[in-house]
């Protein structure tokens, strides 16, 4: 459902996502690590069309996002950091545009404006100014239309970022919400708890490259608390550029 095959990115001499391989399947629920720098949200943008690569493929569902971003798009939830949202209006009226931008029939557009503003939930807060809302409320609001037309999978950059403990909580309850939902999920983040609470993989980039593919439950096994491996994996990949 996600694949990236020798997916690079270069910016004169400086290489922003350097030969990145790997692929997730259908149901998979992934955490996407790395220190800041890393390339995570670079590969992501490789990863969605948002960015052209310099070389390699990136594919959603099948479709490559380089010659076929709209079938790709089509099946595809991207939730960046710090997302854009219309400040002004409140979460329905934006949810109307977006469901008439995405080209839902008119037929079907409340029942899943409902659907998505009940997984979210929204329904306190509907009517309000976006930029009234809380940060925990904003990030629900750009899930809600990132999800409005059911997409089978799902990128989301640091959705947690800058929330409070509740804030977290909520967002985190959504994702879980998502999971029982079958979807395929790549999630970045710096919440380690998030690692081991949702996700069954780890991909870990550093200084572009992919360093790390492999089980939460290997890492687990390994008697390492997370934090602990996450300093190791970042030191002996700096190391290993160094030399």
């Amino acid at each position: 459902m996600i694949e990236a095959v020798g997916l690079s990115k270069y910016y004169g001499d400086f290489a922003a996502v350097e030969n990145v391989t790997f692929s997730i399947h259908d149901g998979e629920v992934v955490a996407f690590l790395g220190p800041n720098g890393a390339g995570k949200s670079t590969t992501m943008k490789l990863l969605t069309g948002y960015l052209a690569p310099s070389a390699g493929t990136a594919r959603i569902a099948g479709f490559d996002m380089s010659s076929q971003r709209l079938e790709g798009a089509r099946r595809l939830g991207y939730l960046p950091e710090n997302g854009p949202l219309y400040l002004d209006m409140p979460p329905l009226a934006l949810l109307r545009f977006f469901a008439e931008a995405r080209g839902i029939p008119p037929a079907e557009r409340a029942a899943r404006i409902r659907e998505v503003v009940e997984l979210c939930s929204l329904e306190g807060v509907l009517g309000k100014p976006i930029g009234k809302l809380s940060r925990g409320y904003r990030q629900r609001v750009g899930m809600a239309q990132v999800l409005l037309h059911q997409p089978d999978v799902l990128i989301m950059d640091e959705p947690t970022a800058g929330l409070d403990p509740n804030q977290i909580h909520e967002v985190r309850e959504t994702i879980r919400r998502l999971m029982d939902q079958n979807k395929t999920i790549l999630l970045s983040t710096h919440i380690l708890q998030e690692v081991e609470a949702m996700a069954t993989r780890i991909l870990f980039i550093s200084e572009g490259r992919l360093v790390f593919d492999g089980s939460v439950e290997e890492v687990i096994r390994s008697g390492r608390p997370l934090d602990q491996w996450f300093r190791e994996m970042t030191a002996v990949a700096e190391e290993a550029v160094a030399t």
